[in-house]
């Protein structure tokens, strides 16, 4: 007959284990002791601090994010202008940027009514104001005015107020005063302005493609020819190189004569351009004439379509990641920015990836496990906590100065005074962001290759294989995954350095990319742009920090959007390495 006592005794043994309890029975003559433990009452505190914690980083993750990408979004959406009547009796007219509020220093109140006193007061000394885009720097010498909310006397949206977008002088807020076509003085008339200045945006364009490209073209050959003659002279001394000097000369004079012939083309179109014209008038009275060709865009703000508005919204995007920068970076494109950042991440994964692996098959498989390689371990590792502008310092004293001033002398002596690569440029820049990143990828594809089961080592060489092909064959194909992870994590930290390429290539403004149509079509010598260096300078460096703080949140975006973009397909190539490798399908 089988029996069975169920009841609860002390849990013995379990120093430490508290909330557990023992529950013993007697089943068919034997004791057996079943332990239960309260899930309630061990480490519950420690869970819900990490689930906060984890919650809250990924709230904050998410706010910074959203907060980027609401102020990027909305940067080109359109906006009506207002004219503001003040109760001192000035006018000014802009667009509303943002609102705040702020204490009323004692010196105003004086000037104020009781009435406008005591609702001050009454907010404990604080009130209402709001920032305007009144533009017009030309005029103002300022493009920004705050107004307060007790100075407002009335506000209006009159119809005919228009934004213009100026190729210099930023932003014009008026109305059309006048037309001057072909020399002759016109009312205004919408068609007739929107058919004549999309004419004289074509010639602007025109004469930008005559000077960048065929002039820039016959500079580049006068260059390439005073550059010959020095070489010749250099080389050969000024007798022997006469006749090399002499034809060299001959070339320089038929370049010159095209180049006249160029110049006189140009010359023709900007006298044509100038009796295009429209005369614009600030809210205030004042006029200023321009060329039509020197306004981008405009509209009437206060009149404009949802489908109106989306036109332009578009239509300022395309700009931006299509045309180059103006008035100080503030206004028009990134193009060059844009180039700059992917081609240096680019050139970077070149040069980081084979140090990077070829390093860490060596410690791997290669080097014998001790003291030393601990010591080489332990010094990659503390690379990896350097400062970022120490890597800077050391690219500009090292690469540009040394192996760059060593190439010039080598290569380039008819250069000198001016340094070919002896200075900043986007190869020094993508070899110092490569030393910067190669700790990550040492750690990375070291990991990678530990995981390769030894047995697949071990099989490939008991079937004759040797070292160098079961490294080749087996082990790397197995470990690309994750050397693929440290590629993505090394482009997603040197994408966004800025600290070092300030001292090793980048620039506020580049004249010329590094890919052009002249021989040898990649420049890696020269300078370059870069979103995260243009985020710093627009920001901080502007003549105006209101101005440029709308690019600022756009060009983080896009940044961001760069970033995700080329780690999301070296992820999906990450992704098939792992099917193809897993399962022998691509």
């Amino acid at each position: 007959m089988t029996t069975s006592t169920d009841h609860d005794i002390p849990a013995s043994g379990g120093a430490g284990l508290a909330g557990i309890a023992a529950r013993e029975s007697v089943r068919g003559g034997r004791r057996v002791r079943r332990f239960s433990a309260d899930i309630s009452a061990v480490g519950e505190p420690g869970l819900w601090a990490l689930g906060g914690a984890l919650a809250l980083g990924i709230i904050l993750i998410a706010g910074f994010l959203a907060f980027i990408a609401w102020n990027g979004i909305a940067t080109f959406w359109p906006k009506p202008i207002e004219q503001v009547e003040l109760r001192d009796g000035d006018v000014l007219a802009g667009v509303v940027r943002r609102g705040g509020t702020y204490r009323v220093g004692a010196d105003v109140l004086p000037r104020l009514s009781d009435e406008q006193r005591a609702e001050i007061e009454g907010d404990l000394g604080f009130a209402n104001r709001t920032l305007y885009q009144t533009a017009n720097y030309d005029l103002y010498g300022d493009d920004f005015r705050w107004v307060s909310e007790f100075e407002v006397a009335n506000v209006t949206r009159p119809a005919d107020f228009h934004y213009f977008e100026r190729q210099t002088w930023g932003v014009f807020i008026g109305r059309v005063a006048g037309l001057t076509i072909d020399g002759e003085a016109r009312a205004f008339d919408p068609a007739l302005m929107e058919r004549e200045q999309a004419a004289a945006r074509d010639r602007f364009h025109d004469i930008r493609q005559l000077e960048q490209r065929d002039i820039g073209r016959i500079n580049h050959q006068i260059e390439r020819e005073r550059l010959n003659q020095r070489r010749a002279v250099l080389r050969q001394g000024e007798e022997a190189a006469a006749p090399t000097v002499a034809a060299s000369q001959a070339r320089i004079a038929e370049l010159q004569a095209e180049f006249q012939i160029l110049q006189t083309r140009v010359n023709e179109i900007r006298e044509n351009d100038r009796r295009y014209r429209v005369q614009m008038e600030e809210v205030g009275g004042r006029t200023v004439d321009t060329e039509l060709s020197q306004i981008v865009r405009y509209f009437a703000a206060n009149q404009l379509s949802l489908l109106d508005k989306i036109g332009i919204y578009f239509s300022r995007w395309w700009e931006f990641v299509s045309a180059e920068p103006r008035e100080a970076n503030t206004q028009g494109g990134v193009l060059p920015a844009i180039f700059g950042t992917v081609a240096m991440t680019l050139l970077m994964v070149v040069f980081v990836a084979p140090f990077g692996v070829i390093t860490a098959l060596y410690l791997r498989e290669y080097a014998k496990q001790g003291r030393l390689t601990s010591i080489v371990r332990i010094s990659v590792n503390n690379l990896a906590g350097v400062p970022s502008i120490v890597y800077g310092v050391f690219g500009l004293g090292f690469f540009a100065y040394t192996m760059g001033g060593t190439i010039d002398q080598l290569f380039y002596p008819e250069n000198l005074p001016n340094p070919t690569f002896g200075k900043g440029g986007i190869l020094w820049a993508s070899l110092t962001l490569a030393l910067l990143t190669v700790p990550v990828v040492i750690v990375a594809s070291e990991e990678a290759l530990a995981a390769v089961p030894r047995s697949m080592r071990e099989g490939s060489l008991a079937c004759g294989a040797s070292k160098w092909q079961t490294i080749r064959y087996v082990v790397l194909p197995k470990a690309l995954p994750g050397i693929m992870t440290g590629m993505i994590l090394a482009m997603a930290r040197g994408a966004g350095e800025v600290a070092p390429l300030m001292l090793v290539g980048v620039v506020k403004l580049a004249p010329a990319l590094p890919i052009d149509t002249f021989f040898p079509f990649i420049h890696l010598d020269r300078s370059f742009m870069h979103l995260g260096f243009h985020i710093f300078d627009v920001g901080f460096q502007s003549r105006n920090s209101e101005a440029g703080k709308p690019m600022v949140f756009v060009t983080t975006l896009l940044l961001l959007a760069l970033i995700v973009a080329m780690n999301a397909t070296a992820i999906i190539i990450r992704n098939r390495l792992k099917r193809r490798y897993a399962t022998g399908q691509f």
